[in-house]
């Protein structure tokens, strides 16, 4: 829906905002030079992220549009290909420009547009409807919660991005029309993360976290409670600060033209991208135009060290990701020894890069790193400080935050000696590292579902190969044309048929069926007990569990993880699309203690319980990973009442709800009980060993012979 703040009350003001000086700065600079290409907030709930972006759009400068037409053409330039056009000298509209939010859940016509098929077929006119792409043309696209984004959605905001247009194409009929948008999106990263393609294509991206600083928090509420009993005022209050950064930005748009990017600015950012080993070119250009936003920001003609270290910590964090444990971040003592190297002769060392200068954080030329200390444990910057007074808003350049870059969820390896039992828990050792995760086998759901567009289980979605037809569903989606045709054809004569034109009538419209793929709801059971707790034992598993992690990332799963051992099982991961999380918990494992298997598999049928209610069509897969063994009282071994007569009941209670399973076998030595694969039996599932979980092992690629040679026997015997 396009986004029409004013018509009910007014926006809380930009120049309101608390702190989040990062965030205030990119979203400035894209206001400056839309060029930078949109930022990426990431950020925990909470921390005013959707306030900050909404209320950029009353800054932006109005666009001049021709009259009438729905996709925003430039009375100057108007596109050539517009579905309205040719537009002649018609009137000309001045209006705000526009924010568009695209909910997480819009459909794919929601977004770029939708064809009535039923005219085209019979009348043979493109009656198209523009969606959200066409709204948000020259103006802003939001996406809250981006990382949730549907894959389908992705790959058409990717689309129009790289070609500032987008295209519809309905069963040969085609509309163009042009879509350039500053893209803004918002994210919580223990939600999940994003795609690297869509990642790439925000400019910038910043780290936003709600301040420590009480005098601070209690500004923000202040101010919050202001706003809600009197919005009207509240706005008015802010009014001047509004006008006067409203003026700042049409300077700063006015001067950027005229900015110079001198020759030793572009091999500083040309160093600084390959130092940090950077994918493309992509960077290279968005530092640049960064860098020059922040010169016209400053009033300055001329790029300036200062400006192209800020645009590094702007642009280049969350393109330095390599796989989906690392977390966005870069390492300051690097950049300011690339930017000290690559500095001309007679150049000053950048305010603050080498402790001899102490900069005004305050002042417009601010772009060091600021005052205080890194962020402690990982976590992101901080906004504002001890020392940073909450009033008045601060509409100058920003200073940057000071931060280390954060630690990746990937457990270690841990040093020798050997580690021993510790006090607490009977047996209990300190968690070990896990050894390299590895490219695994798919493990998929057996049957054909309808959930969530993924890479995993077969399904029937949305998107895929066509497998056949059906009458809509409500609202059409994907046309059959050979079974609507076939459907309306043996009755032209009956409708009194003329000229060349199909008579459809809407029961003649079929749908498509397809088959593709979906995510599941892939849920972790992991023994760590004592008889898993031998070190290179408990590491190979660690590698084994890291592994099937980073398949689901990529197959768009969600996931959850519970561990047992000792007296019981514990939910260490309630399911979530956050795969960092789910690395991060599971770094953090100790071992030791008894094996109380039934526990964890009975906590596993009461997780995937509660999940089929919150969502029915997301089919899930148990992955135990364990070596079949159980330990507790009352009872011993297979007796009843015993700890395996327990596990055995527990995974048949599990195979009688038709969970789908996999028994990872951990059983290593000479000798083997085989306890795993009497599991599996009892939960109608398949047990692999840690081997064959392996997508490149000699056994699977026996297995694959194998069964090619039987295939083609059965055919030669045919």
């Amino acid at each position: 829906m396009t986004t029409a703040h004013n018509t009910t009350s007014p926006q809380y003001p930009f120049t309101a905002v608390v702190g989040m000086d990062d965030l205030r700065l990119a979203l400035l600079l894209n206001a400056v030079s839309p060029a930078v290409g949109g930022v990426l907030v990431r950020g925990e709930k909470g921390t005013a992220k959707s306030t900050a972006v909404r209320a950029l759009s009353a800054l932006m400068p109005a666009v001049d549009v021709v009259g009438g037409c729905r996709f925003a053409c430039a009375p100057t330039a108007p596109d050539p290909g517009c579905p309205d056009g040719p537009h002649g000298t018609g009137p000309v509209e001045h209006r705000p420009t526009r924010m568009v939010e695209l909910p997480v859940g819009a459909s794919e016509d929601r977004l770029v547009g939708a064809l009535d098929i039923e005219r085209a077929l019979s009348e043979g006119v493109k009656a198209f409807e523009p969606g959200l792409l066409a709204d948000a043309h020259r103006g802003i696209l939001y996406v809250d919660e981006v990382n949730l984004l549907h894959d389908h959605l992705v790959d058409l905001l990717l689309d129009a991005a790289a070609m500032g247009a987008s295209y519809v194409e309905r069963e040969g009929v085609s509309v163009r029309h042009a879509a350039r948008f500053l893209l803004v999106g918002t994210m919580n990263p223990e939600e999940g993360e994003l795609r690297p393609q869509l990642l790439d294509r925000f400019g910038l991206t910043v780290e936003v976290a709600a301040s420590r600083e009480p005098d601070q928090r209690v500004e923000v509420v202040r101010r919050r409670l202001a706003y809600d009993a009197d919005p009207a005022g509240f706005a008015a209050r802010w009014a001047g600060d509004e006008d006067e950064l409203r003026g700042r930005i049409a300077e700063a748009r006015e001067l950027l033209p005229r900015v110079t990017l001198g020759d030793r600015a572009l091999r500083q950012i040309a160093a600084t991208c390959a130092a940090f080993e950077v994918d493309g070119m992509r960077a290279d250009i968005v530092m640049a135009r960064t860098a020059t936003a922040l010169a016209a920001w400053a009033g300055r003609t001329d790029v300036a060290e200062e400006d192209v270290r800020q645009a590094a910590l702007l642009a280049l964090p969350h393109r330095r990701r390599r796989n989906p444990f690392d977390a966005p971040g870069l390492d300051e003592d690097k950049l300011d020894e690339t930017l000290e190297e690559f500095r001309g002769p007679d150049e000053d060392p950048a305010p603050g890069t080498d402790g001899d200068d102490d900069p005004d954080p305050d002042g417009p030329d601010g772009g060091g790193p600021g005052g205080g200390d890194g962020p402690e444990g990982g976590h992101p910057p901080q906004e504002g400080g001890p020392e940073e007074a909450p009033l008045p808003p601060e509409t100058g350049l920003p200073h940057q935050q000071d931060g280390e870059t954060p630690p990746t969820p990937q457990a270690p390896e841990q040093p020798e000696p050997e580690p021993r039992p510790q006090g607490g828990a009977a047996g209990e050792k300190p968690a070990v590292g896990a050894t390299e995760p590895f490219r695994t086998r798919r493990l998929d759901v057996p049957g054909l579902g309808e959930g969530a567009d993924g890479r995993r289980s077969r399904a029937r979605t949305a998107h895929g190969r066509t497998t056949g037809a059906r009458r809509p569903r409500g609202a059409l989606g994907k046309l059959h044309l050979a079974a609507t045709v076939q459907a309306a054809a043996p009755h032209q004569k009956a409708r009194g048929r003329r000229g060349t034109g199909l008579v459809v009538r809407r029961d003649d419209l079929r749908e498509a069926v397809r088959e593709g793929r979906e995510g599941n709801l892939v849920l972790f059971v992991v023994d760590a007990s004592g008889s898993m707790a031998a070190r290179k034992r408990m590491s190979a598993v660690k590698g084994a569990v890291l592994s099937l992690l980073l398949d689901a990332y990529q197959r768009r799963d969600k996931i959850g993880m519970i561990t047992f051992r000792g007296s019981g099982a514990d939910l260490a991961l309630p399911p979530t699309s956050s795969v960092e999380a789910g690395a991060a918990r599971l770094a953090q494992l100790p071992t030791g203690g008894r094996t109380p298997l039934s526990e964890g598999l009975l906590k596993a049928h009461e997780v995937l319980r509660i999940e089929r209610m919150r969502d029915p069509s997301r089919r899930a897969l148990l992955v135990v990973v364990t070596d079949g063994r159980a330990t507790g009282a009352p009872g011993a071994g297979r007796a009843a009442g015993g700890p395996l007569a327990r596990a055995s009941r527990a995974a048949r209670l599990l195979a009688a709800d038709g969970t789908a399973a996999v028994v990872v076998d951990c059983e290593a030595g000479p000798v083997r009980l085989g306890l795993a694969g009497e599991l599996a039996r009892d939960l109608q599932g398949t047990a692999i060993t840690l081997d064959e979980l392996r997508a490149d092992s000699v056994s699977a690629l026996v297995r694959t012979v194998q069964g090619t040679r039987t295939t083609h026997g059965n055919r030669k015997a045919a």
